[in-house]
């Protein structure tokens, strides 16, 4: 099935897009009418009702090395008159003369309307979902799929990882500027300002308190009142003395310094020590400490996999199980056909054979397409990969024949019209994830594919045509969405890490153009880095994920912040591929 993206639309017009389509309408119009000097809109959440939440930023906030203080103003809507609030504080800051010294030590970006549903329908605090956005910091429950106030979430991680110096809330309500009391030294020059912020009041008085993607507390104080005013008490605020960086900016400042083998070392520490079943994630993993070890000349990590594999080689467990055929499975034998490439040991060919003999039916013809496809975009890498690995170490190319056989035939399935994949024929969202796995997949069939052989030129336009389609969707931030082709979903780790080894390996391996492509690495490398803690917890990797049935489905999909062996293990493929990268360019 080929998907027509333009005729999607005809068949989903349901209340809720419809409001979503009206609701979209007026915020947009709201947020361009703010649109003053170097700021520009960029989507940080979606509501229940599919309305985009929008924020206000310039290209230097999203550089967190700036020398200036990074202010943000952040608007629930309820009564609010974000025209007045937000969008003359804006003009103010950005046009008036008597801005210009604020102008040349700050930066001011905004969330205009944190509640755009009930902004828009002139519903006070309400979301029209049941909940109230504006009420309880830290957000409970789930990221990013809270059926009641998903806002909250993405407000939340938003500061989180974008980490401004000073959080200021507005809103509505008698005059007053509160500041929360607490241990950050950074606060005091604002505590003149106003009297204490109490813990349980809201956003401003959370920030201080917590630690939003937990990069670290975030300075905040809320200010109510006439919305005319609020250019003057800004003014005000500027004046205190306060300055940057907030703890959460110097933390992800901190992670911006590592390089990638520093980084990949703190991963290999949390990720990659079990092969409890032949399955993908951890099997990347290994594969990521085998090609850290080499990278450091240590073999302490290559004695370690082959220890972890051994109950596989001495046969006292099978690679394939007998009752299963699923392609998790085929795609975790690459740890043998690495292994087979490393050390050059007969055995580890045979088990990486084991999979790609599935290619076969009971009469020794290739079959249609892989078994354990599930007609899921998935199977382009946990398929395809094996196949061409096991036909480079065996030298039959049958395999390799198969593997393009298998990704015509995934790509009749979920390839859409404007080049990206859909997940399933369930639904033609654009997963995210579910286009990092063809591009990895791809990517690691033409690492082993010799020039000479017939399937590689058209796996490498495919993989082209691909990656050309995903530029167009990578975020100012860096990042690629949860879904591809929605600002709105939450910026997802793991196909970040997967499109951007993907783009590495083919700028390392001549296949891709270094001019187009190494902007979008140097854009993808420090979001990556900045999703990775020194323990090797993550932001936002998207949980495992079967065929969903709509959109939404695809929207609320949890997103793990913490550690997660999924994430480990792509974090550890894209840092040990950057450091390669970084070594073959000193070499030069």
């Amino acid at each position: 099935m080929k998907w027509s993206v333009a005729g999607i639309g005809l068949v989903l017009l349901v209340p809720s897009l419809v409001w979503a389509g009206e609701a979209n309408t007026k915020i947009g119009k709201l947020v361009e009418g703010m649109r003053v000097g170097p700021l520009k809109r960029l989507d940080i959440g979606v509501t229940r009702k599919g309305t985009s939440i929008p924020a206000l930023v310039t290209d230097e906030d999203l550089v967190l090395g700036s020398n200036k203080t990074r202010v943000l103003l952040v608007n629930f809507g309820g009564a609010a008159n974000p025209e007045v609030s937000v969008g003359a504080t804006l003009e103010w800051f950005y046009k008036s003369r008597e801005a210009v010294g604020f102008r040349k030590r700050f930066l001011l970006s905004a969330v205009p309307v944190v509640n755009p549903d009930g902004w828009s329908a002139g519903r006070g605090d309400s979301n029209l979902s049941g909940g109230i956005p504006a009420k309880t910091f830290p957000p409970n429950g789930t990221a990013y799929g809270d059926p009641k106030n998903p806002e909250a979430h993405y407000l939340w991680r938003w500061i989180g990882i974008s980490a401004p110096d000073l959080v200021i809330e507005i809103g509505d309500g008698s005059s007053s500027l509160s500041v929360p009391r607490t241990g950050l030294d950074a606060m005091r020059p604002l505590f003149k300002l106003g009297p204490d912020l109490k813990s349980g009041e809201g956003l401003a008085a959370a920030l201080p308190r917590h630690s939003p993607c937990d990069t670290g507390p975030v300075p905040a104080l809320r200010l109510r009142g006439d919305p005319r005013q609020v250019p003057a008490r800004l003014a005000k605020i500027l004046e205190s003395g306060f300055t940057g960086p907030s703890p959460a900016r110097r933390e992800l400042q901190q992670r911006l310094d590592r390089t990638p083998i520093q980084i990949a070392g703190q991963l290999a520490k949390r990720y990659g020590h079990q092969l409890g079943t032949v399955a993908y994630i951890p099997a990347l993993a290994l594969v990521g400490r085998v090609r850290l070890g080499k990278l450091i000349d240590d073999p302490t990590h290559l004695a370690d996999v082959e220890r972890i594999v051994r109950p596989y080689v001495e046969g006292k467990k099978p690679t394939v199980p007998p009752s299963r055929i699923f392609g998790s499975n085929h795609s975790g034998h690459l740890v043998f056909s690495e292994l087979a490439r490393v050390t050059g040991k007969p055995i580890y060919r045979k088990l990486a054979k084991n999979a790609a003999d599935l290619a076969f039916d009971k009469r020794g013809q290739l079959r249609e397409a892989m078994p354990g496809h599930v007609e899921m975009s998935d199977s382009v890498f946990m398929a395809c990969p094996i196949l061409v690995e096991t036909g480079a170490l065996t030298g039959n190319r049958q395999y390799t024949r198969m593997a393009l056989r298998h990704m015509n035939f995934m790509l009749r399935t979920n390839l859409r019209s404007d080049g990206l994949h859909a997940h399933s024929p369930l639904d033609p969202a654009p997963w995210g994830r579910g286009n990092g796995f063809p591009a990895l997949g791809l990517a690691w069939c033409l690492s082993h594919l010799p020039k000479s052989a017939p399937e590689r030129k058209p796996i490498l336009a495919a993989h082209r045509a691909h990656l050309a389609a995903l530029v167009k969707h990578q975020d100012p931030t860096g990042t690629w969405h949860q879904v591809v082709n929605h600002p709105g979903s939450y910026r997802e780790f793991t196909s970040t890490c997967m499109i951007t080894y993907s783009i590495i390996r083919g700028i390392r391996r001549g296949w891709l153009d270094r001019k187009r492509f190494g902007p979008v690495v140097d854009r993808a490398w420090p979001a990556i880095k900045s999703r990775i803690a020194a323990d090797a917890t993550l932001v936002d990797v998207c949980t495992g994920t079967g065929k969903q049935k709509d959109l939404r489905a695809y929207l609320d999909r949890p997103a793990i912040l913490g550690a997660d062996d999924r994430g480990g293990a792509m974090a550890l493929l894209v840092t040990t591929e950057m450091a390669a990268w970084q070594r073959d360019q000193k070499t030069r």
